[in-house]
């Protein structure tokens, strides 16, 4: 599973998808253009001091990032057309593509798409922030491919303290 964050636009944002990203080993491309640079000080106090451990590829431009990317599927992202995310079967191959967060994906890129997803709003808003979209789409994506399971052992969860009166 890698995400891919086509042209982000807010420092802030990136900066949380990268901690997401090194929180669970995901591989992050980036492609450019970047709306910040990798030095912005929001992006790396959003990103804490977790940027080192971040598995990061910048690409230059979305033709070299086809290019040159390891096989898998490339399962899109939309606020308004798709298959609700929790209907989709993933792969463990996938890459998860989010566009801009001002203006989405390019009309051009999901016309070509073979797999559109997309997170249910039904409150009175325009989308869900990216950064939230993208820890949705990728827990959902390691749940549904068995990587929870693997990764999270009985061990790993510490049941509640009893309350006392």
């Amino acid at each position: 599973m890698q995400i891919v964050l086509y042209e982000p636009e807010i420092p802030p944002n990136t900066g949380t998808i990268a901690r997401l990203c090194a929180a669970t080993t995901t591989r992050l491309n980036l492609i450019e253009p970047l709306g910040f640079s990798l030095e912005d000080r929001y992006l790396k106090r959003a990103g804490l001091d977790y940027w080192p451990h971040v598995d990061k590829l910048i690409w230059p431009s979305w033709p070299a990032f086809l290019e040159s990317r390891p096989a898998g599927r490339l399962v899109f992202t939309s606020a308004r057309q798709g298959i609700s995310f929790h209907r989709f079967r993933f792969q463990a191959d996938d890459f998860i593509v989010l566009g801009p967060e001002t203006r989405g994906l390019p009309p051009v890129i999901l016309a070509c798409a073979e797999y559109v997803v997309r997170i249910p709003i039904w409150g009175q808003v325009r989308s869900v922030n990216v950064a939230n979209a993208t820890a949705v789409l990728l827990y959902e994506a390691y749940r549904q491919t068995g990587e929870l399971d693997r990764r999270v052992g009985p061990d790993d969860f510490i049941p509640i303290a009893k309350q006392e009166s």
